[in-house]
């Protein structure tokens, strides 16, 4: 084992073990990744304002560059340079390990780094306007194709690193055991990462052959449905990394643990097995895929994967339940939750996210995902106020989060603005919410999804939307901005307290590893309880109503502007 003598430190806060190279490649991994948060909610707010009908900021093609570089810096960039990090996190500092190959980690970030920075420069160049699905025929410059390759490659290579560590962890027996339940979820994100990075390579490099002048033809259904592989399986990803942020922030707080290790483990072996094929609900009005394959994917399969997120959503929040009620929180079906540590933003942040995911970004996403019921709703503003939901609402909200865990654990720093940091995950998500469900709402009038002037102004053929519409638009403008106020501000906490914050002893490496402490143990044991949870079941119930009246809801929609007979 190649190590020097100061090669890992003890956090004395949490009991965590940090392997220096591991450490330094979180930390890369995640500033890089709130740089391109801050450049994308600058983005954010400029599309906000020019999708409001009452402001319009933006020209046409200012717009559709700063949409398609929102929605790669956002949905691409800023996402997947934190689950990198959290993949390191869950393998080197979760199993108490040193990080296999520290130098070709580095390189994969190294690519990241430059395929994110080539990608930007080729769109703000003026001629790769194509919004993050870069559909062909329309063309791009070459080297947004290849910064994206670049980025998908080094991206592919912090996998590998993940996978590796596992492998040093079980070779050098650092854990007890079999691996925790978050590495566990880290690990069902790096296994559809691999998937999601194939089918991407599979059309992005012949896409930037073509776009070169290499090859004649790109057939545009046969992209639309392998891009879709990498498109939509990407945000995947993000779903196993955020449960597994939900699992982690539990165990942290709480002490926490799963209310059953086995449910837990089989809903995110169901994610590997069924998540993907969610990439239907995007191509169900496409002629390039037989009936047959749109139905099986938007029914029983799509289902397989809808049940284990209800898992994650009963299991997180009942261990903490359960957690609760054993240090004496029992009265009634919700003292428990009254008295949970509201004022902690690592925990408020974690619990708007698994509450916003389930009932805005779950419950639409089945509704998406119905062949028949998309039909009305396919490319208007309903997706991405669906896609805002459980990317922002779920993903991020959840990774800004641990990002109040990590900064005193990770960076040795302390908080500052703490007052704010209170308020900052109220802020973001509830503003998010009120964003994305007037999005949907919108988009259920008809809105369309990317043209830049709802109000078709000039044009020979105009259409007018109910005055419904323009209200919901205007509210899902004010909603974005108080949302894009909620994201600086942790921009701001974060950087500035990396920067400023007070130093934190515990900062000193040594030379080996230490046995696994009794602080770490929740991240490591195997809970069980049967019917310990009322309150949760309670929750879950209103759950499961709201979902069954919106979902008919719907089809009593469809049935009114698709009249038969």
């Amino acid at each position: 084992m190649a190590t020097t003598t100061t090669d890992y430190r003890i956090c004395p806060d949490t009991g965590l073990q940090f392997h220096r190279s591991a450490e330094n490649l979180m930390k890369a991994n995640a500033v890089a990744g709130v740089v391109f948060l801050l450049i994308g909610g600058i983005l954010a707010l400029l599309v906000t304002l020019t999708r409001w009908p009452a402001v319009h900021l933006l020209p046409a093609d200012t717009f559709y560059q700063a949409l398609t570089a929102h929605g790669l810096d956002m949905l691409v960039f800023w996402i997947i340079f934190f689950e990198i990090a959290v993949l390191y996190f869950a393998s080197s500092t979760l199993l108490r390990s040193r990080l296999a190959t520290p130098k070709i980690a580095w390189l994969g970030f190294a690519l990241m780094i430059i395929g994110a920075v080539t990608t930007n420069i080729a769109i703000w160049r003026g001629r790769s306007s194509v919004m993050m699905t870069s559909y062909v025929p329309m063309p791009a410059e070459p080297t947004l194709y290849l910064g994206l390759i670049l980025f998908a490659v080094g991206a592919l290579i912090g996998c590998f690193v993940f996978l590796g560590t596992l492998v040093v962890a079980r070779a050098e027996r650092t854990y007890q055991g079999s691996i925790p339940l978050v590495t566990f979820g880290a690990l069902t994100a790096c296994i559809i990462a691999i998937f999601t990075i194939a089918s991407g390579a599979i059309i992005l490099i012949p896409t930037f052959l073509w776009s070169a002048g290499y090859i004649s033809h790109i057939d545009p259904l046969m992209y639309r449905v392998i891009w879709w592989g990498f498109g939509h399986s990407s945000q995947q990803i993000n779903v196993a990394a955020h449960v597994s942020v939900w699992y982690l922030v539990a165990a942290l707080v709480f002490g926490a643990k799963p209310m059953s290790e086995k449910v837990s483990r089989g809903a995110f072996l169901l994610y590997i097995l069924f998540l993907q094929l969610a990439s239907a609900h995007h191509i169900l009005v496409d002629p390039g895929v037989s009936s047959e394959w749109k139905i099986f994917n938007t029914s029983y399969a799509m289902y397989l994967a809808v049940l284990a997120s209800m898992v994650h959503g009963l299991t997180v929040p009942g261990a903490i339940e359960v957690a609760q009620r054993e240090k004496g929180f029992n009265k009634g079906l919700f003292e428990w939750i009254r008295k949970a540590p509201w004022g902690n933003p690592v925990f408020s942040g974690m619990f708007i996210s698994l509450i916003g995911f389930g009932f805005l970004g779950g419950i639409s996403g089945v509704v998406m995902g119905t062949e028949q019921i998309n039909i009305i709703i396919h490319n208007t503003i309903y997706v991405p106020g669906h896609f805002h939901a459980t990317v922002v609402i779920g993903t991020t909200l959840a990774f800004m989060a641990v990002t109040y865990f990590l900064i005193p654990a990770l960076f040795r720093r302390e908080l500052i603005w703490k007052g704010l940091a209170k308020w900052q995950p109220y802020l973001f998500g509830l503003g998010m919410s009120a964003f994305a469900l007037f999005m949907m709402g919108a988009g259920t009038l008809g809105v369309q999804r990317r043209h830049w002037d709802m109000g078709f102004t000039g044009a020979m053929l105009g259409y007018e939307y109910p005055g419904s519409a323009y209200l919901m638009m205007g509210i899902m403008g004010i909603a974005g901005v108080a949302a894009v106020i909620g994201g600086g501000l942790y921009i701001l906490i974060t950087v500035g307290s990396i920067l400023f914050g007070k130093k934190l002893p515990g900062a000193q490496f040594h030379d080996l590893p230490t046995p696994v402490p009794q602080a770490a143990a929740a991240l490591q044991g195997h809970g069980h309880a049967g019917f310990a949870a009322p309150g949760t079941f309670a929750l879950a119930l209103v759950f499961l109503v709201s979902f069954v009246v919106y979902y008919f809801i719907n089809w009593k929609y469809l049935a009114s502007v698709w009249p038969l007979g």
